[in-house]
């Protein structure tokens, strides 16, 4: 078998990375048992009931996939074998960041919709997710017996249903992909870029499988009402109508290259190892990022990687790019599910499994010790964590093991945020909801038998600025020997809105470079300012908009570090701050560096920021989602009621076939429990997905009162 593979893993051309993404409860993992039955790995009878990727206890008790997971199948088409490593990815918003880390490894995935629900919030999600990092998708429209049996229509509605669906996936490809992609990458029902199925009957058709066949959509209904669904699969078996649309569709590592790797690798395009990678060379140096680690209990940490050129070895060094390490791979493996299986190496192109990289974390960078590489872009979720719960022991002698699990919790989930308050001595977790927190914390602590107090969620707020500030404040040091002079403004919209979509990296801000300035000029920032660019964090801007003052450069890092402490913790309520724009107009400094040391100088900078920030009418910024509410047509009032009883503001409805689609915009910190009241006040029969996450001013009339509670929580009153 590890023979088989690594013959397969030399003859790139006949490789496919890629993954099955969708919204929850589409059907992705009932799609991938079919695909691994299809491939001998799995019985027929179990295909779409074993749930074969959901291996995890968790995920079989809650029924959703909450862990990517990896398989690699060999499938013969025409004659020739095909090495397909597929990754299966959650569908729940809380787990979309295990969606965004699995999109680095893969090059096409298999966009799986509900023939029932259509485009919901979460698709468009996960394809944004996957044009981003430029991977190709086809689509899948699933669960077609439901529209047969339960809807009962006829051909003529059904690809009336089915043409519209595929205009939706296709406009919203050309909106987020980058024109020269979205233009060829539409998807097609005549190509069979389109197959229509039943994951959990096992059988799927595509145009050019009909045509093959001689299969007509009236034949497929009429199987389907007769309950002869087994014939139907043996006719038309899901596994093999898929697999043949994702080998002629989508691409293999030595095309996908050529255009992901200058998206994804910041280094020069034109050095050898920039080469490398493009070409997909597996003599060329090693170049590889993990998208995964888990902790294993025979293997200790186990990291998937994708290999982007070179060749990995069991047994030698490599070296950790953001770690500065060295380190030894003990094994390289291929997934099989749950189990892997040992290979003694693993050739660029793929997606494998490294044990003994202990220090490794989600986005690190792999390369040789001798020839470090320039990293990775960071892997970058579409969303911010918004929840945020405080954790604790309830046995003192738990805490060590406590920090060695939140540790590791946060190598293996980047998108979990763990900031340990020194001040109270609280553990804070910070997730993109509750269930996140949830499944990724409470519950594997228990399982680990550690008992803990968490605190109920609380939701983290952001501090900002409406106006410019009326005058230059001074800042004094301590000795009165220097003076700065500064103001702050709001930022601009729109260079707000590219730093948090990314179009700007984090990655281009450690250094200004002149391409970061065009960047920023082409958001809307004068150049002037843009030119003379300090420091960018989160989403705040230092500017320093002196001329000619003696000694300035030799106080830049401090400058920086006043201007990063107030960004981490505001005026108003010690919460960060976001959306500021700091200048510095004016300085007077001692002339012996001994009398401008950090002691002097940060102080002075941090009480003037502080100090202009609350000149510049300081507002709180709450998170609020914008959700859409799925309710039958005679419940939209009691959805809109409970929309609105919680600060909630209807944005739009919408209503077909008897089902109404609002669309309401609601602070986070409303949030809590609102599934609960919407099942309740729907009968059972509502239910709502996340669209987008926003920062909105909180009206004037609650700010004092969410200061004071904010506060009274820190202990800060």
């Amino acid at each position: 078998m590890a023979e088989d593979i690594l013959k397969l893993m030399r003859n790139r051309e006949n490789i496919r990375n890629i993954g099955i993404v969708a919204h929850i409860d589409h059907g992705k993992t009932t799609m991938t048992d079919n695909l691994l039955s299809g491939a001998g790995m799995l019985s027929e009878e179990l295909a779409g009931k074993q749930l074969f990727m959901d291996f995890d206890k968790q995920e079989q008790k809650r029924g959703i996939t909450i862990y990517s997971a990896n398989v690699s199948i060999v499938y013969n088409y025409e004659n020739q074998d095909y090495l397909i490593n597929l990754i299966d990815t959650p569908g729940h918003v809380d787990f979309g960041a295990d969606v965004t880390r699995a999109m680095r490894a893969i090059d096409g995935a298999v966009l799986v919709i509900c023939a029932v629900e259509g485009v919901m919030p979460q698709t468009e999600t996960v394809l944004r997710q996957a044009l981003k990092e430029r991977v190709k998708p086809i689509l899948f429209i699933n669960k077609v017996d439901r529209l047969i049996k339960e809807l009962k229509v006829s051909p003529e509605e059904m690809q009336k249903k089915f043409e519209k669906y595929i205009k939706e996936i296709n406009e919203l490809i050309k909106k987020y992909a980058e024109p020269k992609l979205g233009d060829n990458w539409s998807v097609n029902v005549m190509d069979g870029s389109v197959v229509f199925g039943s994951a959990y009957k096992n059988w799927a058709i595509s145009i050019p499988y009909m045509r093959k066949t001689k299969i007509t959509f009236k034949d497929i209904i009429e199987f389907t009402n007769a309950d002869k669904e087994k014939e139907l699969a043996k006719k038309a078996p899901l596994h093999k109508v898929i697999l043949e649309s994702i080998i002629k569709h989508l691409p293999n590592p030595l095309e996908t290259q050529e255009y992901r790797v200058p998206k994804i690798w910041p280094g020069e395009e034109e050095s050898e190892i920039g080469r490398g990678m493009r070409e997909c060379n597996s003599n060329s140096e090693l170049g590889a990022i993990v998208t995964k680690v888990i902790p294993d209990p025979h293997a200790g940490l186990v990291a998937t990687a994708r290999i982007f050129s070179g060749t990995l070895k069991g047994g030698e060094e490599v070296y950790l790019v953001a770690q500065h390490k060295k380190q030894r791979v003990q094994q390289v493996s291929i997934y099989k599910g749950p189990k892997r299986i040992k290979i003694d190496e693993a050739l660029c192109g793929n997606i494998v499994g490294i044990v003994g990289l202990v220090d490794s974390i989600s986005g690190e960078t792999i390369c040789n010790p001798e020839k470090i590489i320039t990293p990775f872009e960071g892997i970058k979720h579409i969303f911010e964590p918004v929840v945020t719960k405080s954790i604790e022991p309830e046995n003192v002698k738990d805490l060590p093991k406590l920090i060695e699990f939140l540790k590791q919790v946060s190598k293996e989930d980047p998108s979990l945020e763990i900031n340990i308050n020194e001040e109270t001595g609280e553990y804070l977790v910070s997730g993109l909801g509750e269930l996140h927190i949830n499944a990724k914390v409470e519950n594997i602590l228990k399982e680990k038998g550690i008992e803990i107090k968490s605190s109920a969620p609380i939701v983290v707020y952001r501090e900002t600025v409406e106006f410019l500030t009326p005058k230059e404040i001074e800042g004094k040091s301590p000795n009165k020997h220097n003076k700065f002079y500064l103001t702050v403004e709001p930022l601009e919209e729109s260079v707000y809105e590219c730093l948090s979509s990314g179009k700007i990296p984090e990655e281009k801000l450690s250094k200004i470079k002149a391409d970061t300035i065009e960047s920023f000029v082409d958001c809307g920032l004068p150049r002037d300012e843009a030119k003379k660019i300090l420091d960018v964090y989160n989403k705040n801007i230092l500017i320093n908009a002196t001329k000619g003052i003696q000694y300035l450069h030799e106080t830049y890092e401090l400058l920086k570090q006043a201007f990063r402490d107030i960004c981490n913790q505001g005026p108003l309520a010690k919460e960060p701050c976001s959306k500021i724009k700091l200048k510095i107009l004016d300085a007077e400094l001692h002339e012996d560096a001994i009398h401008r040391g950090p002691a002097q100088v940060i102080p002075a900078v941090r009480n003037a920021i502080r100090e202009a920030i609350l000149q510049s009418k300081p507002r709180i910024l709450e998170p609020l989602q914008i959700i859409r509410i799925d309710v039958p047509e005679e419940l939209v009032g009691e959805a809109m009621n409970e929309a609105q009883n919680r600060r909630g503001q209807v944005l739009n409805v919408e209503t077909e076939l008897g089902a109404a689609i609002i669309k309401a915009k609601m602070p986070v910190d409303e949030m809590f429990g609102f599934e609960g009241s919407l099942k309740s006040a729907t009968r059972g029969k509502g239910f709502y997905s996340l669209i987008n996450v926003v920062f909105e001013k909180l009206p004037t009339s609650i700010q004092e009162q969410i200061i004071s509670r904010i506060k009274k929580r820190k202990g800060l009153e």
